[in-house]
């Protein structure tokens, strides 16, 4: 368990919570492989937007713009763009909680950064990770495109290094 974070119990939202990211990005799907790795607890599931789960689960929140890069979804919630990066820093813990303090800058101002960096995000050199082999225990946190949403058998979408 990481210090200094609560273990989530299994009917917690944080237990049921999955990051949706684009599986084309480097960067977002280095943030899912740094995630993977620093989450010993396992409990945050990932599926790629462009898979039939995000479309599914997007579908029921239409106020989301078609571009996010990243959607964080925790029971009927749906969190985007600054908000969701700063519920992935929640999750993390540990030092990664001082990333709140960034909720108190105004959101229009907070996700007009995220903008930048996501409309430069093809520009950024993230490094490859070619020693990133996922484990089984990985693997199955990762939602695939079969019928009912839930984990794949199938090479998780932007985890290829």
């Amino acid at each position: 368990m990481t210090p200094g974070r609560a273990k989530a119990a299994p009917g917690d939202a944080r237990a049921a919570a999955v990051l949706l990211y684009d599986g084309h990005c480097g960067l977002c799907s280095g943030i899912v492989r740094y995630i993977l790795r620093h989450d010993p607890e396992g409990t945050l599931r990932f599926a790629p937007l462009g898979g039939a789960y995000a479309r599914r689960a997007l579908a029921s929140h239409p106020g989301l713009a078609a571009g996010d890069s990243v959607v964080w979804l925790e029971g009927q919630r749906a969190f985007a763009r600054s908000d969701a990066a700063l519920r992935v820093a929640a999750y993390l813990g540990g030092w990664w909680r001082v990333a709140a303090l960034a909720r108190l800058v105004p959101r229009s101002v907070r996700d007009a950064a995220y903008a930048f960096v996501a409309r430069h995000r093809g520009r950024l050199r993230v490094p490859r990770d070619d020693h990133f082999v996922p484990t089984p225990a990985m693997l199955t946190r990762m939602i695939g495109d079969d019928a009912d949403g839930g984990a794949s058998t199938a090479e998780p979408v932007g985890l290829e290094t």
